[in-house]
């Protein structure tokens, strides 16, 4: 035996000295150590379950080998977050066939086929059903989006996991319907909270682009409605899960898919939860747990058509089915027992039903603010709800319609299912639904006008034939006389048609109704852009813009000038708001009591009717509950913390749909304090769109030799260059959340020492000093949130940075305004101090900080 040992010992030092020995053993475990964490795995490599894993670059996400918290030992291979306590996987590629132990092993195959194998039975558990001829070598990478990418050596992708998801919708995926094999992406739930095997449901897009969650194959268990272009009308949807989201429709490929960019996207995920809840988290990273910020379906009335069809549900309603007006349950005894799935039908058959004629003509009946029905038809050639009415009415099998904004005209000529009440105050105010009904159902207010529309037709009639006899015995028997009892009898019978008109026509409301949309074409002035309210008066420059507006193809319903000069007390001085570079802004009331803003076009104005036209055009676009002036409250007083930070938030809103969520990119530029109107809550709107500019999708930047603003809100690059971009508006926005921290103005700050600070430079020298407390407003000092508050300063200070690639954009400042995360970046020394006598104080801006030229001034206590 020990001669045997001998020649060992002999062989190995003739091949390896001793000394290097140590240095070989140190090596091997510096491999072994670097592949448990490598970021690639290469052809001829393998992954076991020994605590090898693939790490993505920037350490977000992990590849490797896991069991579900709770389960009994199966071993699954997937993708999960990094260095979070909580298990927080988002794919799984075994969910169907689990490992029993630790012998699973993922490796190439001779043909370029990844596959997992149980290492104990030689079985195939799953692959990625590839195979390459090709002589580059594959390589399997794990990205920092969560994704996993089997490549060839020159980049080519031959299998993506975002193509097979699982239960999690990661920023980057694609919801996905292919219209022309009629199949789609689904992500499946897992089967329990400790089981990743397929679940009872699947979340998905229909071909109408509304996203789906099924129970079972195809039952449907919740809709989020159609995307208008900003959200989806059917959900109650916070404004975080707004950003980034993107519909977009390849015609070519016969493709619709959505898709979502986040900051740091790794912190956002959706997840379709084992009980068929869509749930949208946020990680907390001082926490590292998730918070749920979006969760559908929340309650019984989101559940996909609780009250069946033509029912209608309303969560403050007890019971919370009814159906809707003109209709009655199918089945009384099931309705009252609480099983609404029977749904209701109509009571009367609609007057065009009935043999085919139009006897009887139908109405419509308006139901407010819900979820409109499902199984719609798009009328692509209708452009205005006019015209959708008429659309439906024309059309017997027309059974409702909606005019939804950013849509058009949906009509339903089928069942009308799922329709949901939307609560008061809810973010989505829902859409209008008209649904067709038989004049009968309508009440008796039609039968009535017929009836006097018969009586004052016949008066007139027998009135008419009795001046015309009594005309003849007069020209008869008077003579001379005849011409002087005619006048008279004249006179009669105008008085007669005088009071037809005045009960039939004037009182009618179906024509006055008519008479407003087609002659005044007067709306309710309740601040949608979309509704595109204008002004007019009798004047060249009213003309003129009327012309421009044209000229760009915008309709806008206009009120007469009188009643917009009779709201505002003719002008007064004591109701003016404000003025600016082409006009003063004055408030008003119209007759519906409603609070308004009117800005009036200065005929001497030094900038005029192309800014004016400018703002008429944008403000007939947009559509935002953040965005144009809506109600100017008359309440006074300081505000406290809270409302101050969700002033913060709401004016970020409005800036990330005018950058990214509308349908046009707008650069506002001249973002102050004086043109953030708030309405009767006190929510903040932006106003004054004279200076904006629209940009293309691909556009980024833009430069003017004309540089308009206000001195003190402009970005550096665009006071100094010309230069304008969606980051000139960012280091505004920087500028209003620092006023709004201080309750002080900008060019409130003057000389310090031998130098000329304003509000950025005061922020940056207490921010630096860590003295940033002393920059809030005192009256709120006691009372606010300092981790909320000191988050709102560091996100001004990156707001206003020198150089625009610096400052972040708008959807990244509200999420770093919303979460709590504390990675935050660095802000950089701003360029602030303006030595000795170079400006003077007066030239930091013409406004001063009250309530005649800014509904904000409430927040200032100095």
């Amino acid at each position: 035996m020990l001669a045997a040992r001998t020649p060992k010992m002999i062989s190995l030092h003739g091949y390896c000295p001793p000394f290097l020995l140590p240095l070989l053993l140190r090596s091997l475990s510096l491999f072994i150590c670097t592949f448990s964490e490598t970021t690639s795995l290469l052809q001829g490599q393998s992954l076991t379950d020994d605590g090898q894993t693939l790490i993505s670059p920037a350490k977000i996400f992990e590849l490797g080998f896991f069991s579900p918290e709770g389960s009994s030992g199966r071993r699954y291979l997937g993708i999960y977050y990094h260095n979070i306590p909580t298990q927080s996987i988002v794919w799984t590629a075994n969910r169907d066939n689990p490992l029993l132990d630790s012998s699973g092993i993922l490796s190439f195959g001779t043909n370029g086929n990844l596959s997992l194998l149980d290492s104990a039975t030689g079985n195939s558990l799953w692959s990625t059903d590839t195979s390459t001829t090709s002589n580059n070598s594959l390589s399997l990478m794990l990205l920092d989006t969560g994704r996993l990418v089997l490549q060839l050596a020159n980049g080519k992708i031959i299998w993506d996991s975002f193509d097979h998801p699982t239960d999690t919708f990661l920023p980057g995926m694609k919801l996905l319907f292919n219209i022309k094999t009629d199949s789609r992406i689904l992500f499946r739930s897992w089967r329990s909270a400790d089981d990743p095997s397929t679940g009872n449901y699947s979340l998905g897009l229909d071909s109408s682009a509304q996203i789906f969650i099924w129970e079972g194959d195809s039952q449907p268990r919740w809709r989020s409605g159609q995307w208008d272009g900003t959200k989806f009308i059917g959900t109650t949807m916070r404004p975080l899960y707004l950003y980034g989201f993107h519909l977009t429709n390849d015609v070519d490929n016969g493709l619709i898919y959505f898709t979502y960019t986040e900051l740091n996207s790794s912190l956002l995920r959706f997840v379709l939860q084992w009980d068929g809840v869509e749930n949208t988290s946020m990680l907390v990273m001082e926490t590292k747990q998730w918070e749920s910020v979006w969760v559908q379906p929340v309650n019984d009335c989101e559940i996909y058509g609780k009250c069946g069809e033509f029912g209608i549900c309303s969560q403050s309603s007890s019971p919370i089915c009814s159906c809707l007006k003109g209709f009655e349950p199918r089945n009384g005894e099931e309705w009252g027992n609480g099983n609404w799935s029977g749904g209701c039908v109509r009571r009367t058959e609609l007057g065009c039903e009935m043999n085919g004629s139009r006897d009887g003509e139908d109405g419509f009946f308006k139901v407010e603010g819900v979820k409109v029905p499902d199984l719609s038809d798009w009328a692509s050639t209708v452009r205005n709800p006019d015209d959708c009415e008429s659309y439906c009415q024309s059309n017997c099998s027309c059974k409702a319609y909606a005019y939804v904004l950013g849509i058009g005209c949906l009509t339903w000529d089928r069942r009308i299912i799922d329709v949901y009440q939307f609560p008061e105050g809810d973010n989505n105010n829902g859409n209008d639904l008209y649904i067709k009904l038989a004049a009968s159902e309508l009440g008796n207010k039609r039968k009535i006008w017929r009836i006097i529309a018969i009586v004052c037709a016949l008066a007139i009639f027998f009135a008419v034939a009795f001046a015309v006899i009594l005309c003849k015995y007069h020209v008869k028997i008077k003579g001379m006389h005849a011409v002087k009892q005619l006048r008279n009898i004249y006179i009669y019978i105008y008085i007669y048609i005088y009071i037809y008109i005045y009960i039939f026509i004037l009182k009618n409301s179906k024509f006055t109704d008519w008479w407003e949309k087609h002659r005044m074409r007067e709306v309710s002035f309740d601040g949608l852009a979309s509704k595109r309210t204008g002004i007019t008066e009798s004047s060249g420059v009213s003309a003129s813009v009327d012309e421009g507006l044209e000229a760009n193809g915008i309709e806008l319903p206009l009120y007469s000038f009188d009643s917009i000069a009779t709201a505002t007390n003719n002008f007064n001085h004591s109701n003016k708001l404000g003025e600016g570079g082409f006009g003063h802004v004055y408030k008003g009331l119209l007759p519906d009591g409603k609070d308004i803003a009117v800005k009036r076009l200065s005929r001497s104005s030094g900038q005029g009717q192309q800014e004016f036209k400018n703002e008429m055009t944008l403000i007939a676009k947009l559509q935002h509950r953040n965005l144009v002036r809506l109600l100017v409250p008359d309440k006074q007083g300081l505000l406290g913390w809270s409302k101050r930070f969700e002033i913060i938030e709401g004016i970020a809103r409005g800036l990330v749909y005018l950058h990214q969520d509308s349908r046009l990119r707008i650069i506002h530029r001249d973002l102050k304090a004086s043109n953030i109107l708030l309405d009767e809550s006190m929510n903040p709107k932006i106003s004054d769109f004279g200076m904006a500019r629209i940009f293309g999708n691909d556009q980024n930047q833009d430069n003017t030799e004309r540089v308009v603003g206000t001195f003190g809100y402009m970005a550096p690059e665009y006071g100094m260059e010309g230069l304008f971009s969606v980051k000139s508006d960012v280091y505004s926005f920087g500028i209003l959340v620092l006023e709004i921290v201080s309750g002080r103005r900008n060019n409130s700050f003057h000389r310090m020492g031998n130098s000329i600070i304003n509000i950025v430079g005061y922020a940056w020298q207490l921010w630096n000093e860590d003295r940033a407390m002393e920059l809030i407003d005192s009256s709120i000092l006691e009372t606010c949130s300092t981790r909320q508050v000191m988050r709102c300063i560091h996100v001004g200070l990156l707001c206003v940075q020198d150089r625009a690639n610096d400052r972040p954009d708008m959807p990244s400042v509200l999420l770093m305004l919303g979460s709590m995360m504390n990675n935050l970046p660095t802000p950089k020394q701003p360029t602030y101090i303006s030595q000795g006598n170079q400006f003077d104080t007066k030239e930091y801006g013409n406004e001063s900080f009250s309530a005649h030229d800014m509904t904000i001034t409430v927040l200032t206590g100095r």
